[in-house]
């Protein structure tokens, strides 16, 4: 259903509003390279700043400008269940094929509250849901039993695993089922991730280097491992500088030196990559023979 290498779109902003030629654009430029589905609407295309209706517009121009070509899992994530349940709705009404979803944040429920809540979500609105777990954000973290429960709900499929814990991958396999997906969330730890059992990669450096992340994910899946060890190395420098400043900064700025037609605006409180976070990312791309 979901594997490979899947970009978390970053959103392009022009004077503060949403650039949807830009976006089409995008969207076309990341299946033509190679990628094997997009998520809209993510933290890395700054959801926390859209309002409803932006959110909506982005999953739909996704799916439009995708037109069936690979899977949308558009994020739907919040810390209200009811904003959670109707985004949802609205994704699902927007043509996605799945909804991507963190346990809440800020108000930091135990874990009985983070079962209530995904369970909530996963019977509310009829479409497959993509568990993300992303403790550096959330502070709260699925557990790996309140993760099993979860699993037993017809459409609950996969997870998102960005806890940085590659032991979580067999564990929650044994737990869950291997049926269950598992999709790394770290792009500096996907080759372990793959190699433990799971099958693709929500990505940030496919953004910039869609057809290198394709191929990197597609040596992993077909197991040609020294393939996969040779792109891990040209696109590691990439994967650490993405993240040297606030993402999506570093993000939007990489990509708008590789398409200048790609706005690097950043809606507040982001705010452009640092100096120094700017030269680590010309010298990543140029180790991975970008530029």
């Amino acid at each position: 259903m979901f594997q490979g290498s899947i970009p978390a779109l970053v959103t392009p902003f022009r004077d503060e509003a949403l650039d949807e030629a830009a976006y089409r654009a995008f969207v076309d430029w990341q299946i033509a390279e190679g990628s094997h589905g997009l998520v809209p609407a993510g933290t890395t295309g700054e959801s926390a700043t859209l309002t409803d209706s932006e959110h909506r517009r982005v999953v739909e121009i996704c799916v439009e400008a995708s037109a069936g070509r690979v899977p949308v899992i558009a994020g739907c994530g919040s810390n209200d269940t009811a904003h959670a349940i109707a985004l949802t709705r609205s994704a699902k009404e927007a043509g996605a094929d799945a909804a991507l979803h963190v346990p809440p944040y800020y108000n930091r429920p135990n874990q009985e509250g983070i079962y209530a809540h995904l369970a909530a979500i996963a019977e509310a609105v009829d479409i497959p849901i993509v568990l993300y777990n992303v403790p550096a954000r959330t502070i709260t973290d699925i557990a790996v039993e309140t993760m099993a429960r979860l699993a037993k709900i017809a459409n609950v499929v996969a997870v998102k695993d960005a806890t940085g814990n590659l032991a979580r991958v067999t564990a929650q396999r044994l737990a869950c089922g291997e049926d269950f997906i598992q999709l790394s969330g770290n792009d500096d730890m996907a080759l372990g991730f793959i190699a433990m059992g799971g099958k693709g990669t929500i990505s940030v450096t496919a953004n910039i280097a869609p057809r290198l992340c394709a191929d990197f994910e597609n040596a992993c899946l077909s197991g040609n491992w020294d393939e996969a060890l040779r792109l891990q190395d040209k696109l590691y420098p990439l994967h650490a500088a993405l993240f040297s400043d606030a993402s999506p900064g570093p993000a939007k700025y990489a990509l708008n030196r590789l398409r200048p037609d790609f706005p690097a605006d950043l809606r507040l409180p982001m705010t452009p990559p640092s100096e120094a976070s700017r030269r680590a990312i010309d010298a990543a791309l140029a180790h991975a023979g970008l530029t």
